[in-house]
């Protein structure tokens, strides 16, 4: 009685095992559970042939009923031999109907090849350990503090970076793409430091002389036990993960107009606080379209002016549109208005704006160079007088930068777009205002005149 009492606690327990493996072993299949049952055991050759061998192992042993396990045993090898000729023969095809239509493709596979990453960057083999840990510094987590930092800085979220290895570029090589298209290339060394002089000149140290790719400036790759003398001697040091990032954070800055798309605008405008959506119910459609206000931001975005403080741009727009419906116009109204951001943000050290002014003479024949009727207005300057321009540009700003000021060009407000349009094509970095945009609280700082 206790044999038995035992054998009947155990049963249950057993029964309960059996069905938890059942229920694990169905957690990955579709279908009811009698249906994969089958498939996954009488319809597998291997586990067929088990049984088969099982039974007949065990109608050898004496006192076991020979009968039932040899049958057992003979239906499961019969079993077994029939699904493996049928999965040797491949799988059943089925009969052609001359009178059905041919299925249309499925069209999912052309969908999913025509999307298209807004930025990635591709890395070749060797600097695939960039992605998981370099000393410390992982390549994912730079990039999501950068975009962190450029969301607080020009006030939209960047798109996510996808980051992947491509066999054709160089070990040691990287490629950063904007909307599938090669934006920049570099090459980092792992295991080496990038030095480089503060003052624009060489490193004085033993290494690979090269440029850096962000900026173009002289830099040499020197050994990390370099480390100590290249930092006494001021110059500044910079991992290969850094190198990288930054070299991102300068294309994703140039290119940041054509990242802010249709629906991204929408998601600011779904952000703002309740209390300026009435101004979006009564500017957008019936005023502006969106269209036309991410016109706005693009243009702003692409002389770098931060968006962040959308709601003032709303209400520059709100003034100008039923005034004008040229972009150049409604850009300019709002630049008057975020006057002074753009004064704080081009701020020299000593908390003054530096100030580069456009002689009379410029300013005369800038004006003379317009044609066409109202906001319809082109610039034809003669290529002579505008090669002229360029080079007292430069040699004006290069001066200025000697001296260590990052001045703005300062125009009145009829020229300045179309002053901008010609200086962004060789100094796209530098700020060009007008007069307008001077808040009247600035404290100006006058270093040069073009």
């Amino acid at each position: 009685m206790t044999i038995g009492d035992g054998l009947v606690s155990q049963v249950p327990a057993l029964v309960i095992s059996i069905a938890a493996g059942i229920l694990v072993s169905k957690a990955g299949v579709e279908g009811a559970a009698d249906k994969a049952l089958v498939m996954q055991l009488a319809m597998n050759p291997a586990a067929l042939g088990m049984v088969s061998a099982a039974a007949g192992v065990i109608a050898l042993v004496p006192g076991m009923p020979i009968i039932p396990f040899a049958g057992i045993s003979l239906g499961a090898a019969g079993l077994a031999w029939h699904r493996a000729q049928k999965l040797r023969a491949g799988p059943d095809k089925p009969v052609a109907d001359p009178n059905a239509q041919a299925a249309e493709p499925d069209d999912e596979p052309i969908a999913t090849a025509l999307a298209m990453d807004d930025v990635k960057v591709e890395l070749g083999y060797s600097l695939l350990v960039l992605i998981n840990d370099l000393e410390g510094r992982r390549l994912t987590d730079q990039i999501r503090a950068l975009r962190r930092t450029l969301a607080g800085e020009y006030g939209f979220v960047m798109p996510p970076v996808r980051i992947l290895d491509n066999m054709r570029l160089p070990n040691n090589g990287y490629a950063i793409r904007i909307k599938e298209m090669e934006a920049g290339t570099g090459e980092v060394r792992l295991g080496s430091l990038m030095a480089m002089d503060p003052r624009g000149g060489q490193v004085d140290l033993p290494g690979e002389h090269v440029r850096e790719p962000a900026f173009g400036l002289p830099a040499t790759w020197i050994d990390d036990s370099l480390r100590e003398e290249a930092t006494f001697r001021g110059y500044t040091i910079v991992d290969p993960a850094t190198v990288l990032t930054t070299h991102l954070t300068e294309i994703l800055k140039e290119n940041m107009a054509d990242l802010l798309s249709y629906g991204e605008v929408q998601k600011l405008l779904k952000d703002l606080p309740a209390e300026q959506k009435k101004l979006v119910d009564d500017l957008v459609p019936s005023v502006v379209t969106s269209t036309t206000l991410q016109r706005v931001l693009r243009a702003l975005l692409k002389e770098r002016v931060s968006i962040r403080d959308l709601g003032a741009i709303l209400e520059g727009v709100a003034e100008a549109a039923p005034h004008t419906g040229s972009i150049t116009h409604l850009v300019e109204a709002v630049r008057a208005r975020l006057a002074r951001q753009l004064c704080w943000q081009n701020k020299g050290e000593d908390g003054a704006l530096p100030i580069i002014t456009l002689s009379a003479d410029w300013e005369h024949a800038f004006n003379e160079a317009l044609i066409g009727p109202g906001e319809e207005k082109q610039l034809a300057l003669a290529p002579s007088k505008l090669q002229d321009f360029i080079r007292g540009v430069r040699e004006t700003f290069e001066r200025a930068a000697l001296s260590g000021d990052a001045a703005v060009l300062l125009t009145s407000p009829a020229i300045r777009p179309y002053v901008r349009s010609i200086i962004e094509r060789f100094r796209g970095q530098t700020v060009v205002m007008s007069q307008n945009e001077i808040h009247p609280k600035a404290r100006l700082k006058t270093v040069g005149m073009v």
